[in-house]
C-alpha cells in the first residue's frame, strides 16, 4: 500500500503467526532483492478492551517506530479491506499510544494524531529548557530549528525553496545529531502563504520519503506556532499533498488524505 507515495508492506498479523526479526525486514525492504518499502506495518489483536486492534510500525532498517501518519491511514484501508472490521471509525493502539481513524465518505482517510509536546524530554532532545527554537552545529553549519513529538521525535527547518536543497547531506546530519539521543525525523518546510506550506521530510531508519504523515502534522503545528500559517492548512509533499487541523493547543491534530492498496502476494519468511 501507499499514502502519497510513502509505501507499506502490510502484514495481517491477527490470522497468521509472524516473528520478523531485523535482518529479515531489511531484506523484505531492499527494492531490487525483497518486496520494497519504507515501512513494514502490521495488525496485531488488541491488547487492551477499547482499542480494535494494536499496530507495528518497522522501518526499513528494522528499528521500531512510534508512529507513522500515512502508515495509519493505510492500516485503517487494509483493516476494512480484509474483512477485519466494517467499522468505519477504528481505535487502535502503538508503542506510543492511542490513534483514532475514520473512514471518509468521500475515500479519502482521517487520523487523530495525538497532542503535540513541546518539552525536551518528550521529544527527546538534550535541552534543560523547552524553547521555541533551538540551535544546532553541524558539518555543514548552524542549523536552528522547532523541535516536537507527535508520537514520534521531530525537527522542522524553514527554508526559502525545498527543491533547492541538499537534504541527503542535512537530513542525516541534523538527525542523527547527538542531542537527539533516539534520532529525529526532519522536515524542511516553505512557506507559501497562510494556507499552505511545502516541505521535504528525511525519516529516521529510512531516508527521505515522498510522505510523511506525521512529518506533516509536526510542520504544520510548527508552522502555525511561529506565525507562518493559519491552523488549518495543506500541505504539500512530493507525492502528493494533506489536509492538516489543529484545532487547539491542547487537542489533537487530525491529518485527513488518501490510502492506496497497490497489490497483494504471499512471500514464505
Amino acid at each position: 500500500m501507499h499514502g502519497l507515495g510513502n509505501d507499506f508492506m502490510v502484514v495481517d498479523g491477527i490470522s497468521q503467526p509472524y516473528e520478523f526479526h531485523r535482518n529479515i525486514v531489511q531484506r523484505l525492504a531492499s527494492r531490487h532483492k525483497g518486496i520494497g518499502f519504507d515501512q513494514l506495518l502490521v495488525v496485531e489483536p488488541p491488547i487492551n478492551p477499547e482499542t480494535d486492534f494494536h499496530f507495528r510500525i518497522f522501518n526499513a532498517d528494522g528499528s521500531e517506530a512510534e508512529q507513522c501518519g500515512n502508515g495509519m491511514r493505510c492500516l485503517a484501508k487494509f483493516v476494512r479491506e480484509n474483512g477485519l472490521t466494517w467499522k468505519s471509525k477504528i481505535k487502535a493502539s502503538t508503542i506510543s499510544g492511542p490513534v483514532t481513524m475514520t473512514l471518509e465518505k468521500s475515500g479519502l482517510v482521517s487520523v487523530l494524531m495525538g497532542v503535540p509536546k513541546f518539552a525536551p524530554e518528550d521529544i527527546p532532545l538534550r535541552r534543560d529548557e523547552q524553547a521555541d527554537t533551538y540551535q544546532i552545529t553541524t558539518p555543514s553549519g548552524q542549523q536552528e530549528f522547532v523541535s516536537l513529538s507527535i508520537g514520534n521525535p521531530h525537527a522542522m527547518v524553514f527554508v526559502d525553496d525545498v527543491d533547492n536543497l541538499a537534504i541527503d547531506t542535512l537530513g542525516p546530519e541534523i538527525g542523527t545529531h547527538e542531542d537527539f539521543p533516539e534520532q529525529v525525523n526532519v522536515s524542511f518546510i516553505q512557506v507559501v502563504n497562510d494556507e499552505q506550506i511545502r516541505i521535504r521530510v528525511f525519516e529516521r531508519g529510512s531516508g527521505e520519503t515522498l510522505a510523511c504523515g506525521s512529518g506533516a502534522c509536526a510542520s504544520m503545528v510548527a508552522a502555525h506556532l511561529q506565525g507562518h500559517c493559519s491552523n488549518n492548512i495543506r500541505v504539500d509533499l512530493p507525492g502528493g499533498h494533506l489536509f492538516i487541523r489543529w484545532p487547539d493547543k491542547h487537542k489533537s491534530v487530525q491529518m485527513t488524505g488518501p490510502a492506496t492498496t497497490v497489490f497483494k502476494g504471499q512471500i514464505r519468511v
